[in-house]
């Protein structure tokens, strides 16, 4: 019966899509070329090293701002967010608040010193006053797996989107349009570096912000702004009742699900200040007044969007079946572009097809800034940290580092297509709360020990970042998000057994337990005046690059 219904929504919003192609292929069109373009121009102004990683650290607090929020305004803020309120109402809308709080962390422990104490990546603060060749392999290893956990969410995002659009049902067309992303993807790092990526960011923010205004208007108007209706609304016509409107359709129903939420929630709180992507955007701005500046510029700008996600997801829940919700999409990633439609007169009418091309033309845009950016942090933490620290002692030129970066860029985007492809069935939100978790357990433990704890040995950091990673990815691996369900990316198969679908209450306490229990056990001597040094660099900012 699903799949019947599935195919007939399918139909629908194909036949719409079909009828308007040229239009929905131009506005695809446009964006890709104007994107490339600017890189091509970037590319050009890339000489070294600092420009490829920083671009140059030429742009401003605001500029930063507006490229950390198209950074962080993933496919998962845009459809997973609007697709967990759809379907699970309150529930749905605590993926918001967690991604908004997190920049609180973020702002009062991490952006000042992380950009006053490194260079380029995380492992440069890391290894300041640490044995550079272990410390750096394990600070590059938990990037690149953190940034591939959060490209898969981008590269879910990409399929379901593209295949609506496009009226694309066959598991090879979806895979497909995956591989177009990846291919994209590649293309802006390896040409524009770090100055053509935060272009195309700040592009994507505005556009993005633009397109939820509209929706935002236009849900608010078809309830005469009065938000208690379309509230009203949702929950009557979820099928829920007032629950939709209360906690516990989700999370709270049994000790398991309370668990998960609190698991959720410590993910998400912490793990934005332990995400490669965002950590590297500090080190785009001359110096650390403008380093605070745009996290102050992309908190308000993230809070904006974010109060806009409750017209979204309400009004999705409000104006379609939740039958139709899940039919196109199992996990709900579909509800902001069928939203538009509807808005715009539905399946078949002219303005359903403009709206429903726009809004997928900025969701497209929000995944190609993101992905670019998730390339850029592994890529140069390879670059930087595997090949020119480790494996070539540091001896390595600028020129052969940016080639080693362009090199790994290719390589992390064809793990990114396969891995993506098999995860274009999840919802996108729960894939990024996953990627929170492995950043919270593995990098932020690492990061504070560094900056704050004077007795922080090299033992610490390596038991801090393997244990929060391993023990959050084994997690993963064995969680109903792998296998056991009818969501899971494996759902034919079933070998799990942690309970949870986020690993955050376990991996992350852990991260911290065995960063101490390292030290505490090391013979390693802490060098006193290293630590003094990066204290001073860390709060005043002098000696930083």
């Amino acid at each position: 019966m699903r799949d019947t219904l599935a195919l007939r929504l399918a139909a629908n919003t194909a036949a719409g899509a079909t009828e308007h192609r040229p239009l929905i292929i131009t506005l695809f069109g446009l964006f890709v070329v104007a994107t490339l373009i600017i890189t091509i121009w970037a590319g050009r102004q890339t000489k070294g090293a600092a420009d490829f990683y920083a671009g140059g650290r030429q742009f401003t607090g605001f500029q930063n701002g507006l490229a950390i929020s198209g950074d962080y305004m993933s496919a998962a803020s845009f459809l997973g967010i609007a697709g967990a309120i759809a379907l699970f109402g309150y529930d749905g809308f605590l993926y918001s608040i967690g991604f908004l709080v997190a920049w609180l962390v973020a702002l009062l422990l991490v952006a000042e010193p992380l950009r006053n104490s490194g260079r380029y990546t995380m492992g440069d603060v890391l290894a300041f006053r640490m044995r550079q060749r272990p410390v750096r392999t394990a600070a590059g290893t938990s990037t690149i797996v953190v940034s591939i956990f959060y490209l898969l969410a981008q590269m879910a995002g990409a399929g379901v989107l593209v295949s609506l659009l496009l009226g694309i049902t066959s598991d090879g067309g979806k895979v497909a349009v995956v591989a177009l992303v990846g291919v994209l993807m590649i293309l802006y790092v390896t040409i524009g570096g770090m100055k053509g990526t935060t272009w195309v960011q700040m592009i994507k923010a505005v556009l993005l912000i633009a397109g939820a205004l509209l929706i935002t208007f236009l849900v608010l108007l078809k309830f005469n702004f009065n938000i208690s209706d379309l509230l009203g609304k949702a929950a009557e016509n979820s099928g829920q009742g007032t629950k939709f409107l209360e906690p516990g359709l989700k999370y709270g129903k049994d000790a398991t699900t309370k668990l998960d939420f609190i698991s959720l929630g410590i993910a998400l709180v912490l793990g934005t200040a332990g995400l490669p992507h965002i950590l590297i955007r500090f080190y785009t701005v001359p110096t650390a007044k403008a380093a605070r500046k745009s996290v102050n510029w992309a908190i308000g700008i993230i809070g904006a969007f974010y109060l806009m996600t409750i017209a979204l997801g309400f009004g999705a829940a409000a104006l379609l079946k939740r039958t139709d919700i899940i039919a196109s999409n199992k996990a709900g990633n579909t509800a902001a572009p069928l939203v538009a439609q509807e808005l715009g007169g539905g399946a078949g009418s002219t303005g359903g097809a403009v709206l429903l091309a726009v809004i997928s033309a900025v969701a497209f845009a929000t995944i190609l800034a993101v992905v670019a950016g998730l390339t850029l942090a592994s890529s140069s933490s390879f670059a930087h940290d595997l090949y020119v620290n480790v494996i070539r002692k540091g001896k390595a030129t600028e020129q052969e580092e940016v080639r080693a970066a362009r090199w790994s860029t290719v390589v992390i985007g064809a793990v990114a297509i396969g891995l993506g492809a098999l995860a274009r069935d999840l919802n996108v939100a729960g894939l990024v709360a996953l990627a929170f978790a492995v950043a919270a357990s593995a990098n932020l433990p690492t990061i504070l020990y560094s900056l704050f704890w004077k007795r922080f040995s090299t033992r610490g950091a390596l038991w801090s970042i393997y244990g929060g990673l391993v023990s959050a990815v084994v997690l993963v691996l064995f969680s109903p998000v792998v296998s056991g369900k009818p969501t899971s990316m494996f759902k034919d198969a079933d070998f799990y057994w942690f309970p949870l679908e986020n690993p955050g209450i376990v991996s992350i306490p852990l991260g911290f337990l065995l960063g101490w229990l390292g030290t505490v056990l090391s013979n390693e001597k802490a060098d006193p005046q290293k630590f003094a040094e990066l204290e001073v660099r860390s709060l005043t900012g002098t000696g930083a690059h």
